[in-house]
């Protein structure tokens, strides 16, 4: 597929904002639609030739506060679909770009609309991100013990033999951090940066569960 740049892709974009579901760009992101509004986004979705869908994080704020969303989401393509027998969606986004939320465009859809800037996340839009100075072994062990300690299974197999990016972006999707974490996740300029605030992440994690080792895996 042909490399496309920031001035192709749209000024509009159908926003989907749903806490801790993170995408990053190259990878994929499944979800379940159901609710009325964002079923008739998919059906909108559909009709246009880019098939973006912008996802958001909400902010965290007190109860009964007005609802605000961080300023930077990522776009994704509508890549997979299916239909239930009882009219919900089964759908995969891949990730084609991160954005910044300009404001939300008003309109008569029941679903929110919003006009986003694509300057400055050009290297979205090129080809995988290497990490030159990536220990994969230590890192490994890390997450080893990251899993363990949150009962959690992977088909190690697959870790191993994942190129960086797809290992990294998944993880950071993937591994139950809030939602501020996630968005530090998706902030970080460069594939390497992203790294080191997934083992920020998951080091804090541990010793939040009595791991007081303190150790650095890059």
């Amino acid at each position: 597929m042909a490399m496309i740049s920031a001035a192709d892709m749209p000024q509009t974009i159908p926003v989907f904002p749903l806490p801790g579901a993170l995408l990053l760009p190259r990878a994929r992101l499944p979800l379940h639609i159901f609710e009325p509004r964002y079923l008739a986004m998919l059906d909108d979705c559909m009709k246009t030739k880019e098939r973006l869908i912008g996802m958001v994080q909400p902010r965290e704020v007190p109860e009964g506060a007005e609802r605000r969303l961080h300023a930077i989401g990522c776009a994704g393509r509508l890549t997979g679909f299916s239909e239930t027998e009882d009219g919900r969606y089964m759908i995969t986004l891949t990730g084609i770009s991160r954005f910044r939320l300009l404001h939300e465009v008003d309109g008569f859809t029941p679903y929110m609309r919003a006009e986003v800037e694509w300057s400055g996340f050009e290297r979205d839009l090129g080809a995988a991100e290497n990490d030159p100075g990536f220990k994969r072994e230590r890192f490994l062990d890390l997450l080893a013990r990251f899993f363990s300690a949150h009962s959690l299974s992977t088909d190690w197999d697959s870790l191993k033999e994942a190129e960086d990016e797809l290992l990294i972006n998944s993880l950071s999707m993937l591994c139950p951090f809030d939602v501020e974490d996630k968005q530090a996740l998706l902030e970080a300029p460069s594939l390497p940066t992203r790294r080191e605030t997934l083992v920020t992440l998951i080091e804090f994690a541990l010793r939040g569960g009595g791991n007081q080792s303190g150790e650095v895996v890059q």
